[in-house]
Formats: C-alpha cells, sequence, structure tokens
C-alpha cells in the first residue's frame, strides 16, 4: 500500500485499496471518460465518513487538490464519480434498507434499486423514478442525478420523491435536511454552527435572488442540470427545503448517508400500444394525438435499437428468463416478419397506460387505433405486462448490449440527454438530424419521447483523433439548438465531466454565479467532488478521453 493510503488506513475503520487493479477498476464508469484515483475507501458507518472530511480538510493547504467522491454503483454515464483524489464507495457498507411501508421508504446510497424494489413491491409500492438501468444503478446515483426513467412522464423524476435525507458536510458532522416550516427555518438560520450558516447562507441567496432563479427553471418536464434552486422555496406551502438542493448536486456539496422517499401504489393492469413508423414526418402528430391521453410511459427506439435487439437472441432469451431459442425467436418472430416484408421500421413507439380497470384501458387503445388510423401506420397491441415485456427489454438495454457487444467501436455518450418539449418536435428533429448528418456516424436513438427526451449514442473509435475533436464541437451544435427551442441539455443523466462545460451556456451568466456561489455555501474548501457542476474544465475532461 502507498504512503497515502497508510495515511488514509490510520483514519478509518473501513477498506484502503491503493493497488492497481482497484484504482483501474475505479477510473470508469458508463462515461467516455478515464480519470485515476490516488485511493478508493470503504467507509465503514458514518463516523469513517466524517473522520474523511476532516483528513482532507486538514491536508487541504499543503495538498489543495485533495477531494472526496462518492460512488455507489458507477453506472454513471457523465464521469460524474471519477476523480483523481479519493473515491468513497458506499456499495460495500452503506447498503442497508432501513425501513418500508406503502407511503414511504428509508434506505443507504448503497443499495441497488432492484433489491429496493423487491421490498417496496412487498407492500404493492414503488418509487416511480427509476432509470433505464434499474438493475444496475444504486440509490445514491438515483438522488445525486435526479434520475427519470420510462415513469417520468405520469410521474415526474426524483426531486418529487425525496422527503429527507441526511449528508455529512464539509465541517464534518451529518445533518438532516428536509421541508422546514418559517419558524423552523428562523431558528435554523440563529444558529452559531456550521448549519446555520449554510441555512443563512441559503436563505439569504434565494430570496434575493428569487426572480432570477424562477425565471431560470427550464421549461421541460425534465432536467437535470445545474443546482435545482427553483425547489427550495415552496411561496405557497411556505417551505424551505434544502434536501432538494442535494439532488442532482452529484456529492458536490456534500455525502449523501440515507434518504427517504415517498411511495406511489402499482397499478394491476397494462396494455401497451406499439406503433412501428417508416417515416418520421409525422411523429410530431402522433406524439400530439397519444399524450391528451395521459400515459404512464410513452418511449421510443430507432431501428439501429431494433436491429440490435435481433441480433443478440441469445442474451435476450436469458434476460427474459429462458434459454430456449426457440422461445424467444417465436417471440420476435412478428417483428422478424415485419423486418423481412417492409423493412426496418425507422422508429417504434410504445406508449403504456396502467389502470386497475382492464375495460377503460381497452377503451384508450381502441380510440387511439381508430385516430391514428388515417396515417396508415403498423400498429400492435400488447395487451398485458407480461406482452409488453420484450419491449421494454429493447428499450432497457439497448446501452448494455451497446456497450459489451460493440467491440471495434465503443459507446459514446456526450449528446445522450437532450430534451425539448413534445410540440416542438416537428420542428427540432429535422434540425438535429441536419445537424448529425454532418458527421459520419453511426449512432442509435432512443429515449422518453413523450417527455421530448432523447438519448444519442453514436459509436466512436476512441484511437483516432478526428473522433475525439468531433465531441466538444459537436456537442456545442447540438446544445445551442436545444437551447434555442427552450430544452435542457440534460434530462435525466446529469452534467459531470460532459456537460458541466456547457451550464453557462444553457443559464446564462447570472445563474451560473448562483451556482458557484450555492458550492461555496456548502463547501468553501472544494472538497467534495471538484470540477463538476462549477469549476469544470472542458480541457480536463477532453484530455482524459478513454482512447481504447
Amino acid at each position: 500500500m502507498t504512503e497515502f493510503g497508510e495515511g488514509l488506513k490510520k483514519v478509518v475503520k473501513g477498506e484502503v485499496l491503493t493497488d492497481e487493479t482497484a484504482l483501474t477498476t475505479y477510473s470508469r464508469d458508463a462515461s467516455i471518460f478515464i480519470v485515476k484515483p490516488q485511493a478508493v475507501v470503504f467507509p465503514k458507518d458514518t463516523e469513517d465518513l466524517e473522520r474523511l472530511v476532516n483528513f482532507v480538510r486538514e491536508r487541504k493547504k499543503k495538498q489543495p487538490l485533495l477531494s472526496l467522491t462518492a460512488r455507489a454503483a458507477g453506472t454513471d454515464m457523465s464521469g460524474g464519480p471519477l476523480t483523481e483524489s479519493i473515491v468513497v464507495g458506499f456499495q460495500k457498507y452503506f447498503n442497508r434498507i432501513k425501513s418500508v411501508t406503502a407511503e414511504r421508504a428509508t434506505a443507504e446510497p448503497g443499495v441497488f434499486y432492484r433489491d429496493f424494489e423487491k421490498e417496496t413491491l412487498k407492500h404493492n409500492a414503488l418509487m416511480p423514478s427509476y432509470p433505464a438501468s434499474r438493475e444496475l444503478c444504486a440509490i445514491g446515483g438515483i438522488v445525486n442525478n435526479n434520475s427519470g426513467g420510462e415513469k417520468s412522464l405520469k410521474y415526474g423524476k426524483t426531486e418529487r420523491y425525496v422527503e429527507s435525507l441526511k449528508a455529512v458536510l464539509a465541517d464534518g458532522n451529518e445533518y438532516q435536511f428536509k421541508a422546514l416550516s418559517p419558524k423552523e427555518l428562523a431558528a435554523k438560520v440563529k444558529q452559531k454552527n456550521f448549519e446555520g450558516k449554510v441555512y443563512r447562507g441559503m436563505w439569504n441567496l434565494v430570496k434575493k435572488n428569487w426572480q432570477l432563479i424562477e425565471e431560470a427553471k427550464p421549461q421541460v418536464s425534465k432536467n437535470s442540470a445545474g443546482y435545482y434552486l427553483w425547489n427550495v422555496w415552496d411561496p405557497e406551502k411556505e417551505t424551505f427545503d434544502l434536501s432538494k438542493i442535494f439532488v442532482g448536486a452529484q456529492g458536490t456539496l456534500g455525502l449523501v448517508t440515507e434518504a427517504t422517499f415517498r411511495l406511489v401504489p402499482v397499478t394491476s393492469k397494462a396494455k401497451m400500444l406499439i406503433i412501428f413508423m417508416n417515416d418520421l414526418t409525422r411523429l410530431g402528430e402522433i406524439v400530439n394525438t397519444i399524450l391528451p391521453y395521459k400515459p404512464e410511459s410513452f418511449e421510443s427506439y430507432d431501428d439501429n435499437t431494433l436491429k440490435l435487439a435481433l441480433k443478440f437472441f441469445p442474451e435476450f432469451a436469458k434476460l427474459m428468463g429462458t434459454k430456449n431459442l426457440f422461445t424467444i425467436g417465436f417471440k420476435f418472430l412478428p417483428e422478424a416478419w415485419m423486418a423481412l416484408t417492409s423493412g426496418f421500421p425507422k422508429m417504434v413507439l410504445q406508449a403504456e397506460f396502467t389502470g386497475n380497470d382492464d375495460k377503460e384501458l381497452q377503451r384508450i387503445i381502441n380510440e387511439l387505433q381508430a385516430k391514428l388510423a388515417s396515417l396508415k401506420l403498423k400498429m400492435r397491441v400488447a395487451g398485458s405486462k407480461e406482452a409488453a415485456r420484450k419491449y421494454w427489454l429493447i428499450r432497457r438495454e439497448s446501452f448494455n448490449l451497446l456497450r459489451n457487444k460493440i467491440k471495434d467501436k465503443h459507446t459514446a455518450p456526450f449528446i445522450d440527454d437532450v430534451v425539448v418539449n413534445p410540440e416542438k418536435l416537428s420542428q427540432f428533429l429535422p434540425e438535429l438530424n441536419k445537424i448529425l448528418k454532418q458527421y459520419n456516424l453511426v449512432y442509435t436513438v432512443a429515449g422518453h419521447i413523450g417527455n421530448g427526451n432523447f438519448h444519442i449514442i453514436p459509436l466512436m473509435n476512441f484511437e483516432e483523433k478526428r473522433n475525439r475533436e468531433i465531441i466538444p464541437e459537436l456537442s456545442h451544435k447540438v446544445y445551442d439548438l436545444v437551447l434555442r427551442y427552450g430544452g435542457s441539455i440534460t434530462g435525466e443523466h446529469n452534467d459531470g465531466l460532459i456537460r458541466s462545460p456547457y451550464l453557462k451556456q444553457m443559464y446564462g451568466e447570472k445563474m451560473y454565479r448562483l451556482f458557484v456561489e450555492v458550492n461555496k455555501i456548502f463547501d468553501p474548501e472544494d472538497i467534495f467532488n471538484p470540477g463538476k457542476k462549477v469549476g469544470s474544465s472542458l480541457e480536463f475532461a477532453m484530455s482524459h478521453m478513454r482512447r481504447d
């Protein structure tokens, strides 16, 4: 172990790793970056976290680049949990589900969502803002990225469901954050400790700049960019809630140790309308026809994604719980036959309606089919949750298949999460395609079309210098287009290394300065995950792009 690792080992009860294998493993997430840390620490409890914060704070003057970066499952696509300093891994010990009822659940950041959901389903309840990586991701990432996914169209994102959380702040102490009444806020502001200083700073910032904050809020249904200052103060309810500023903050304000979520009841029935489009010119019209019927989920994926699913039958057989290739082949036979006779559709839309009244769901499906009949679309109905499962697998698993199966090129998530309002898609998408056609790229497009949220994933060879140069060039062009349409540069994947340099472009100088001030209020010594959200460097990000 290195001398640095030995010093850390004297501080914490948990494990400290400095071997090459560990540092290599924790130098990557699901993004295009490689950033090698100095050490990986698995804190055993909150006391370990408090000691880690004090360890860094005491050495900051001599080692100004020393910092702590939280990591849960490492599925982030933005480079959020990557650092050249200390990775704080929560999976090993902070992995307890503390309580679950039908209304709410409390869990630590290292809990896998798949395990969390098993417990909530026992109470016929769900935390509905899980992402497509639901089988791989953990609670810490869901909170710190403000995750959203297939149910966000109806239920919204994680910001709606965090009722309270605990976090270790820059003074090395753990605090709880939740909605406060004016009387409770007044008491906090009067405190003479670090918590009181944080509340005074945040209350003054929000009160003084409320008009700017309200005007800066992105007018789209999903956003993960910046700090969510507009969520902190609710003038109607007269509540002030700093838990809301931690959601989506990517660990830049403190180390979250637990979160309590509001849950929603699970519906018993589902019907899905699947639409196969050979021509995208009527896409906006179709989307705006379906949305008034309030689908729970409204997803999409392109022809490249569908080809991927048909190509990798064995992998989908395992995911669907069978090793029998004939069985899985039979399930995909209608799509395979359609491809043979009519060619691959340019895009597949899947609108799922849920409830407890089967007849009402069927009425909605019938009405929609009748309204869309004049467009001569190929449509199919999946009349149950089980029948819809194969379509969900295509939508959820395509990115993982791309990451693991395409050996000569790598997934390049950098324009992977743009959002515009759905009513603007008819004008926006042709302009987006025009920009993309300027580059000789192979890419897949999937996403939450009901929210106007697209995941564009190019496949690139990072050994080629020109491919690496394309990334900032294309990002700027796409984000400029998105912002002209009043959208957001990230709906659910957050800023990290890849998008933090573009926050000023999105919000403007005045709002960006507020983000800087927020960071200073919580983290005056730059202890937590520096270089994300504020103080970012596009040059640093590009210099740490993977080459293999």
